[in-house]
């Protein structure tokens, strides 16, 4: 198909299939944002709960990153063997059941059980985001539409109803075990209804019998200077989104002396400057390419993070988040959309998506232990830095040439 085509690919994603296939999977990562920010900004108190210190914290917030990697290194040879529907619904049955755990266990006292109940969170939003992120690349083939940004924009909408709802519960001292059991009930309605529209087949290959073609076909991918770059340009933009969700309402608490309150609201500002750039993020890539966009991102976010970092007022502070969010919000969808122009986008963007997640494993721990030796706001630094370097990588994210010989069936 020629590329200059363009006026007529986007007609096929207003047809009914593809509109379904869509709207699940914009209302599975709304559900998935949802769930975790009405943890994040409930953080504080559960800390309290536990009576943990920062470093057990980042011991405790490590649950998200063990589950995450362990559904991240499987998801990818399940979704090529099952198709994408089989790990998501693994994935969503675990998110809901871990964040019921944490619920009951938060409630009970118990730090290792709410470790537990973060290992099934992570393990769910593992396993189900690589298929997720599989199937809404396959939709942007299918339609010729940037899809990914606003996809994640929904994880980021989602997270911003889960922040204000927070917000108001903290305001009013509701029990943290009623709210995220309350989150959880949802949640799995949700989910019902959304995972039956997305199809079974997609990333499915027929080769895949014993399992080791996938492997191999997963480790030979970083063999290319392309993936390589991208998988480090993802690791540095996911770790700025991670370290604010893991810990910018306890950096504004305990870095900049606010009330717990002040952290969720300041938190709440990060994710909706996160989803007002990714909704934004189709006209920017339209016009800007992807990797102009994931340069100034890049940029955007050390800025805001320096100003977290350097700045001993709250509110500027508080403001420098708004950048800090802005910049960080393209970053995993764009690297990840760069990396499915690709002849075989199910390794690719499974591999890529797999270091975006590496800094989910390292991020919590490496900040908790460096945030209780020089304070949260010292830890950053390391997060900036990694931003900073990775500006200078964002080239690999131009438009590379596909074959013209079709996939295959």
């Amino acid at each position: 198909m020629s590329a200059r085509a363009g006026q007529a690919n986007p007609r096929p994603a207003l047809s009914a299939p593809l509109r379904r296939r869509r709207g699940a999977i914009f209302v599975f990562m709304l559900t998935v944002g949802v769930g975790l920010s009405s943890f994040i900004v409930r953080t504080p108190a559960v800390r309290d709960l536990v009576h943990a210190s920062t470093a057990e914290m980042g011991l405790i917030l490590f649950g998200i990153s063990v589950g995450s990697m362990t559904g991240i290194l499987s998801s990818a040879a399940l979704v090529r063997r099952f198709g994408a529907r089989r790990p998501i619904i693994i994935g969503g049955a675990a998110f809901v059941i871990g964040l019921a755990l944490l619920a009951l266990m938060a409630g009970a006292g118990q730090g290792v059980g709410v470790f537990l109940g973060l290992i099934g969170i992570g393990l769910g939003f593992g396993l189900a985001e690589i298929a997720i992120n599989i199937e809404g690349a396959m939709i942007e083939q299918l339609s010729g539409r940037s899809i990914l940004p606003v996809l994640h924009g929904c994880y980021s909408l989602g997270s911003v109803i889960g922040s204000v709802a927070g917000i108001a519960l903290t305001a009013i001292a509701f029990p943290v075990t009623i709210h995220l059991l309350i989150v959880a009930a949802v949640a799995l309605a949700a989910l019902l209804w959304a995972i039956p529209k997305i199809p079974a087949e997609t990333g499915r290959q027929s080769d895949t019998g014993a399992g080791s073609p996938g492997i191999r076909a997963q480790l030979a991918v970083w063999r290319q200077q392309r993936v390589i770059f991208l998988g480090l340009i993802v690791l540095a933009l996911a770790l700025a989104e991670g370290a604010a969700g893991d810990w910018l309402p306890l950096i504004m608490v305990d870095g900049h002396g606010t009330t717990a309150a002040v952290g969720s609201i300041v938190f709440a500002g990060f994710a909706l400057a996160m989803t007002i750039g990714r909704f934004a993020g189709e006209p920017l890539l339209a016009r800007f390419g992807k990797a102009n966009v994931l340069r100034v991102s890049a940029l955007v976010s050390a800025v805001g993070i320096a100003l977290v970092v350097f700045s001993d007022s709250v509110l500027v502070a508080g403001l420098a988040v708004l950048l800090w969010g802005l910049g960080a919000a393209l970053g995993f969808p764009v690297t990840l959309s760069a990396a499915g122009e690709s002849d075989d986008p199910t390794t690719t963007v499974g591999a890529v998506a797999s270091a975006g997640y590496v800094a989910f494993l390292v991020g919590p721990p490496l900040l908790g232990f460096l945030g209780e030796h020089f304070g949260l706001r010292g830890a950053m630094i390391v997060v900036l830095a990694v931003v900073v370097l990775a500006s200078f990588l964002t080239s690999a994210a131009k438009p590379q040439e596909r074959s013209v010989t079709p996939a295959g069936p």
